[in-house]
């Protein structure tokens, strides 16, 4: 991309933090600093290049009004060259120390890519040393999270369709897997997991899609590693009367693509048994109250927490008793990246205290592990607009899925 091209997005993007700076009423500014790409974080939502030549610590000061200030060292002056405002330049740590109490001068808080007690650790990306360097200047460090969340994880429309693009393509490749397996079952040929998988990732390439892993393809106890991973060298062979358990996750090949998650379960029989029936139906119901619950709340103008939907999903399993054996999340944010930086569906692994945002994205997917046994999750992806939440990976399961 031509230098005046990024120039230009680089302004207009800095133009755009100051506005949701001063809308949030969070901070007197947002204080972005990175030693060696520590903080990833900063380099996307300034839009900049993260395979940049950079050895010396870096800040950049914008304040909700004004004009900005860059802290470069004085071997790199132009490390933040496409960016606007004032440059200054340090050589000693304690110059740079010097500058940046100046810098800061007047700010009573600031944001910054940090996380009280690392509760959510995708934002907690700034060392305790430069928290404790910045607070000793007698300013407030304040969570950036929300801030990040507006710049990375709120989609454009474009983004939106290539979501229901991926969703759809998602969806027709669980039918054509299960249908191979029908097939190549009856047709008594030899088929594991690791086949499976294969038979999922071409699906996935001929749909004109991307994948930053290959997808899940676990039978039976295999099911119940919710991050199982089969292997040319190590896998189960996909036999009758067995539970196939498929996690896919993709999008298009193309910038800017987001994309799409979603997990399906079956059974190698006609008839399903009545234990994997009840374990399904429980699952079933946790994701389908958290559905609920953000349907609900979104409709009424009120954006909850993520938290609180990790609660209403948790809840109703561990009313049927099996809470001990939910191990992980309800849900996480989705965006360029299957793990985004928004808001997550979470009060177990963390007490996510961020609110959902309009025009985001995130997965669904309780699960209910049986060690030995087996493993059920059902999954779907919820775009929150202003007016409503809108569940994607239609039709969704309602049961497991007969395959004979």
């Amino acid at each position: 991309m031509p230098l005046m091209t990024m120039s230009s997005q680089c302004h207009e993007r800095v133009a755009a933090i100051q506005e949701a700076i001063r809308e949030s009423g969070l901070a007197d500014g947002w204080l972005f600093y990175d030693f060696r790409v520590s903080d990833p974080l900063a380099y996307r939502v300034l839009l900049l290049d993260p395979s940049r030549h950079v050895t010396r610590r870096w800040y950049y000061w914008i304040p909700a009004q004004g004009i900005p200030v860059k802290l470069l060292h004085r071997i790199e002056p132009h490390v933040l060259s496409e960016l606007p405002g004032q440059d200054q330049f340090y050589v000693s740590w304690d110059q740079q120390q010097a500058l940046l109490a100046a810098m800061l001068k007047g700010a009573r808080r600031i944001a910054m890519q940090y996380s009280p007690l690392n509760a959510v650790p995708y934002v907690s990306r700034v060392d305790a040393g430069t928290i404790e360097l910045v607070r000793s200047f007698g300013v407030e460090v304040v969570s950036a999270a929300d801030l990040v969340q507006r710049f990375e994880a709120v989609w454009t429309e474009a983004q939106l369709e290539s979501h229901r693009y991926a969703v759809t393509a998602l969806r027709r490749i669980v039918d054509e897997a299960f249908a191979h397996v029908g097939s190549t079952l009856r047709a008594g040929r030899a088929l594991t997991e690791y086949d499976l998988q294969q038979f999922i990732l071409g699906r996935i390439h001929d749909a004109g899609m991307v994948t930053s892993s290959p997808p899940i393809a676990a039978v039976n106890a295999h099911s119940a590693d919710p991050h199982y991973g089969p292997t040319a060298a190590a896998s189960s062979p996909v036999l009758r009367d067995s539970l196939v358990l498929i996690d896919l996750w993709a999008k298009r090949q193309e910038p800017g693509a987001v994309y799409g998650d979603i997990t399906w379960t079956g059974f190698t029989a006609g008839e399903i048994p009545a234990r994997h029936r009840e374990i399904f139906d429980c699952v079933r119901r946790g994701r389908d109250a958290a559905l609920s619950f953000v349907q609900q709340r979104v409709a009424a103008g009120q954006f909850p927490f993520g938290w609180e939907v990790d609660d209403a999903c948790r809840q109703a399993i561990s009313q049927a008793g099996y809470g001990d054996w939910f191990v992980h999340r309800t849900g996480h944010s989705i965006g360029e990246e299957v793990h985004g930086n928004g808001a997550n569906i979470d009060n177990l692994e963390t007490q996510e205290s961020r609110r959902l945002m309009p025009r985001t994205c995130f997965s669904i997917e309780p699960g209910i592990y049986l060690p030995d046994e087996f493993g059920i999750r059902s999954e779907l992806d919820v775009y929150v607009s202003e007016q409503e939440a809108v569940a994607y990976g239609q039709p969704l399961q309602t049961g497991i899925i007969p395959i004979f």
